[in-house]
Order: structure tokens, then sequence, then C-alpha cells
């Protein structure tokens, strides 16, 4: 009993340790840190100590909460309704951290709102460097790919082989998976094969992607779209692929492997190939001078009009009208966002539907003179932020609590041996 005497002591005011807490928790010693970095404990250091204390009833709380989540109801899934402080989607509107995400997005780099994402702070001028070896081993290994690999793929092998490189990815510590991040998402954009020969290594990341993309010379206008993008897309909730980072980091993958997790999940044509649908069909539409066959091929074929609508928005796509209203500036947009327009336009004789961000990424790759896949790519690397955010948030909290119970619906045992 004396081992856990100061866990139950219920002397007023008294202050535990950070090994007595973490005992009390379950958890380790990080976690506890974890903890406080996201408001849910409150540390102090006594007087003459170097060491972080914390108030008995408030870990105590902290503990009778996280055991009434595990007990959940059998087979509800409970757990997989997750709290976040990340992003709120609400009224047609989305947030990072409670900031307006659009006007985040319009005044500040994809890199600093990473960081805004990370660690609740914005570092004006932040830029994401990694170190050359991480980059070469990650280059060696996609070049290694075949020609006709997707971008997921290519991003995927990037991811591991950043990972094989790095000895201390199992760090599952705050500190080291924000340095992670740093050195992981400009090595995915590194590790990209260049279209353009002077392509550029520095400088912001959207410079340094736009060369791997097209072959094209950016202009100041184009760089814009395309960092107001990645900033845009950076997260957007619990989708699909942020759900499966989640679920990597709930089971302590480390931050490499958890963004692999999301990358094989955006390779699902329900989520990461939607862009390059609705570049394919700009395309046609551009052909042919009109949406409407464009349009009638689609629905006479029963698939849904790619780029149009999202289940979290009644109206548009906030993401979207950033996007036009920047696209606008561009001259060389007009044809293809003359094409977007028609297309809503066509549409809305029959579905009151609206334009959402895969439409406004289509016709930035189409006027971009990009590939119909590097909508994918831009989206993957943008989203990496989020993982990341996801994933620290995930580590923070019990491990393998992403485990809903199977409803086994197969014959009853016992049934004879086949």
């Amino acid at each position: 009993m004396r081992d856990h005497e100061p866990a139950h002591d219920r002397r007023p005011g008294r202050r535990l340790s950070t090994r007595e807490t973490a005992e009390l928790l379950g958890v380790k010693p990080e976690t506890v840190y974890a903890y406080v970095s996201r408001g849910l404990l409150s540390s102090r250091r006594e007087p003459g100590g170097r060491a972080s204390t914390f108030d008995a009833k408030d870990v105590e709380a902290l503990a009778r909460r996280n055991r009434r989540e595990a007990a959940g109801s059998p087979g509800s899934g409970g757990d997989l309704s997750v709290r976040t402080r990340i992003t709120l989607i609400e009224e047609d509107r989305y947030y990072f951290r409670g900031v307006d995400a659009t006007e985040l997005a319009a005044r500040h780099s994809y890199e600093e709102v990473a960081e805004w994402l990370w660690t609740g702070r914005l570092t004006p001028g932040t830029a994401f460097t990694a170190p050359g070896t991480t980059v070469e081993v990650a280059r060696r290994a996609v070049n290694a790919l075949p020609e006709h690999t997707s971008p997921a793929d290519r991003l995927r092998v990037a991811a591991i082989a950043a990972a094989a490189e790095d000895p201390l990815r199992f760090d599952l510590s705050e500190e080291s998976v924000l340095g992670t991040g740093r050195i992981l998402i400009p090595t995915l954009v590194a590790a990209l094969p260049p279209v353009r020969h002077d392509h550029e290594d520095g400088g912001p990341l959207a410079h340094r992607l736009w060369g791997r993309l097209t072959g094209r010379r950016p202009d100041e206008a184009s760089l814009r779209v395309l960092d107001t993008a990645l900033a845009l897309l950076a997260d957007h909730d619990l989708a699909a692929s942020t759900l499966a980072v989640r679920v990597a980091a709930s089971a302590r993958a480390h931050a490499y492997a958890a963004v692999s997790a999301g990358l094989g999940v955006l390779e699902g044509p329900l989520h990461g190939a939607a862009s390059a649908l609705a570049h394919r069909m700009l395309l046609d539409v551009l052909d042919q001078g009109t949406a409407v066959p464009v349009i009638a091929d689609e629905l006479r074929a029963g698939r849904r009009v790619p780029g149009l609508g999202h289940r979290l928005y009644t109206g548009e796509d906030p993401r979207a009208r950033v996007l036009f209203a920047l696209l606008e500036q561009v001259p060389q947009a007009e044809p293809a966002l003359l094409a977007a327009r028609d297309v809503v336009a066509t549409t809305a004789r029959h579905a009151p539907l609206h334009a959402n961000v895969d439409l406004a990424l289509a016709v930035f790759t189409v006027s971009s003179g990009m590939p119909a896949t590097a909508g994918e790519t831009i989206f993957a690397v943008a989203r990496t932020a989020g993982w990341i955010a996801h994933a620290l948030e995930e580590y923070g909290e019990r491990p393998l609590r992403m485990r809903p119970s199977g409803h086994y619906v197969g014959p009853r045992p016992p049934q004879p041996l086949p």
C-alpha cells in the first residue's frame, strides 16, 4: 500500500510529483507534460526546486474523466467522438484554434499557419528546412520508383525514407514531434522530381513546390494562390485520412508512420482523387467550349459531378471562395474560371450544388499547366501539417483509445470444422 500512498493522500493542498501524476493517470511522464500544454493540467515549481508539481485534486479529476471515457458503453464506439482543439467547422465557416482559417491563410504563409496549428503561436517569417542528408535519402528512394508512380506513393516512400534516417523517430515528446514536422514537410517537397530545371530549393515552401508541379515560370499572383491553398488545406477536422493518423498515433506509432497512414487513406478515390477528376472535367469543358455535354455525360454515367457540393457546408466551400477570388487576379486563369462557373451554372438547373475546394484547385492546376495529379500533391503536402497537429494531440491522450467494439453478425458457434 505504501507505493500507492502519494496518489491517494487527501491532505489539503497536496502536490504530486511528475512520476506520481503519471502513475495515477496511467500514462508516461511526457504525456503529463502534453496534458499541461493542452491546458488539462496546471503545474508549478516549488521554491528552490527544479521539478514540476501538480495539484492532487486536479490530477484525480482528470483520472476520473479518463476512466469514464475508458468505460464508455459497450459497442458504442463512443471514443471515436474525438475532442480536439485544432479545427472547428460551423455555419459554413471553419476555424483553426478559434481563428477564422480563411483570414489566417490570407495573412500568413503556410509555414506560419502550420506553426499556429501545432503550438497556438504565430511565428512571422518561419520557414521549414530539412537536413541535406535526410533530403538525399528521400530523393534516392523516390527516384527508384517507376515513372507512373502516384504522388501519394512518392510522398509515402519519402516519409518512410526520412523516418529510416531519423534515429530519434520514436521520441514522442512534443518538442521531438514538432521537430519531425518541421523536417518532414520540406523533405516531402524536396523529394518530388523537379519539372523545372531552375526550380527553387530555398525560400517559402510554395516556391519550392511550384517547380515540382509545372514547367511554367511562376509569377507572384500564382505563387500566392499556391501558398494560400496550402494554408487553407492544412486541416479540416476529422477527415478519413486524419482519423487514420489519429488511430496510428493512438497506438503510439511515430509521427512519420502516422503521416504515412494518412497518405495511404488519401490515395483512395473518394478522398484524394477528387481534384484530379475536376481537373479532367475542366479540360473537357474547355475543349468542347461548353459544360452542357460534359455534365450530361457525367450524369448519364451515374457519376457525381466532381468539384461540387460538400457535406459539411450548405453554401459555397469557404476554401473555394478564397481561392476563386485570388484566381481572378491571375490573367491566365480566366478561361478555366469561366469553365468552372459554367459547370456550376449548368448543374444548378438540376441540383443547387456549390463549388468546393476541389473545383478551385482544378482551376488553379489547369491554368498553371500542371498535371491532373497536382491537386492531390498540393492536398497531401498541405494536410501533413494538420496530421502532425492531430498526432501531437493524440499522443497526449490515453493510448489505444481508438478501439471501437466489433458487432459480430456471422454464424453463431459452434460450427462444424470445414
